[in-house]
């Protein structure tokens, strides 16, 4: 006899208290979401968990300082002196207009 919904449903619930398995949930923007459906094309895979899993055992793999070097920041914001400069004339452009509390040299 086949099992109930309800019966199916009971027997996964036990399982996921015995394997310890918990839900993580992500929010991801466009970017991210694309580059992991990349992923799951080029492994032929249909399940986004088994591909994230599959990527955490890979980046977990490499060690320390694997994991470190793989996850760091791609880019850095370096904010050049003219930028700078614009800023500052700007913010005191600002303050003149309306000093309030603030003290500043010209």
């Amino acid at each position: 006899m086949a099992k109930t919904g309800q019966e199916r449903s009971a027997k996964a619930a036990l399982k996921r208290i015995e394997y310890d398995e918990k839900e993580l949930r992500h929010r991801c923007r466009l970017g991210t979401r694309n580059i992991l459906e990349e992923i799951i094309a080029w492994n032929e895979d249909t399940e986004q968990a088994s591909v994230i899993e599959g990527c955490l055992r890979y980046v977990h793999s490499l060690g320390p300082e694997g994991a470190r070097e793989a996850l760091k920041a791609r880019h850095e914001i370096v904010i050049s002196e003219n930028v700078a400069r614009m800023f500052r004339n700007e913010s005191l452009r600002e303050l003149r207009k309306d000093p309030g509390d603030e003290h500043f040299a010209t």
